[in-house]
């Protein structure tokens, strides 16, 4: 009887020893981990955006088109930049999508520590999660302002080639450069507040600095190498080359400029965890 009683004692686990990491460490399983907190913030993100709003989703559209239409009258009409044999509300629309894309994932990516301080403060999980969800949730608005460049380039009898297989490739680009700038940018703006202040001029600049409003032809030949170095002046070319028979295609620069976007994410994920320790205490 003794011998049965203690055959059914089951063996205890061992102590589970819980520690700070030593090192640099990103951690990144613990995204897979957190993967339905992560839908959830990007699900969140969305409604909260279009939440009593009396046209919804529309305004992702009308941004961009308005703005194609201001740049159409005033860089096409008026001063009549070159636009590559393109009408120029295809040459406008087709910058505008991506760099609206990019320029609100990165000021949402700047503010979600932030504006998320509370949640911070009270429970843990992975804090990549903010910068990440709020990069992903402005694809929903990229999807949505995309079938109006549809309708474009429809209605002015555009084909796209086989190039067009290569777009999801330079949307990647502008995700990994708008979350590698949002991760260091957040984790500044946590510890420094005026850092909010400095990005809507940043991206000011920024779009003057890429081939929104003009094309990249117009760079001089002996500066259009530091000029490719702007990862969005690439994508926003790719689009343009990728959807329209017109446009300059990805040269060798491109490459060295999507290595720099790489090192920059990983940079910024090794810093954003370095103040992750931190930004509990500072937020």
């Amino acid at each position: 009887m003794a011998t049965s009683i203690s055959q059914s004692v089951p063996a205890q686990a061992p102590p589970l020893r819980i520690a700070p990491s030593r090192g640099p460490s990103i951690r990144l399983h613990e995204l897979w981990a957190y993967r339905e907190l992560l839908y959830f913030f990007i699900w969140r993100d969305i409604k909260i955006r279009y939440k009593q709003t009396i046209i919804g989703a529309a305004w992702a559209i009308l941004q961009p088109f308005l703005t194609m239409l201001v740049f159409s009258l005033i860089f096409g009409r008026l001063a009549r930049l070159p636009s590559n044999g393109l009408p120029y509300p295809v040459f406008y629309y087709c910058a505008l999508l991506p760099w609206s894309y990019f320029s609100g994932a990165l000021q949402n990516a700047t503010n979600v520590v932030v504006e998320q301080q509370r949640l911070i403060t009270k429970i843990y999980f992975p804090r990549l999660v903010l910068p990440i969800s709020a990069v992903l949730s402005g694809l929903v608005d990229f999807a949505i302002a995309f079938c109006m460049l549809i309708a474009l380039m429809a209605y002015y009898h555009i084909t796209p080639g086989r190039a067009a297989f290569l777009l999801p490739g330079f949307l990647l680009l502008a995700v990994l450069t708008a979350l590698g700038f949002g991760l260091w940018l957040s984790a500044l703006n946590a510890v420094y507040r005026d850092v909010r202040y400095v990005v809507p001029f940043l991206v000011q600049f920024w779009m003057f600095a890429s081939p929104v409003a003009y094309s990249t032809s117009l760079v001089p030949e002996r500066w259009r190498w530091i000029y490719s170095l702007n990862p969005m002046a690439g994508v926003i070319e790719g689009f343009r080359w990728a959807l329209t028979p017109q446009g300059l295609a990805p040269g060798p620069l491109f490459g060295a400029s999507a290595g720099g976007v790489v090192l920059l994410l990983v940079g910024g994920l090794f810093y954003y965890r370095a103040m992750e320790g931190t930004i509990a205490d500072v937020v």
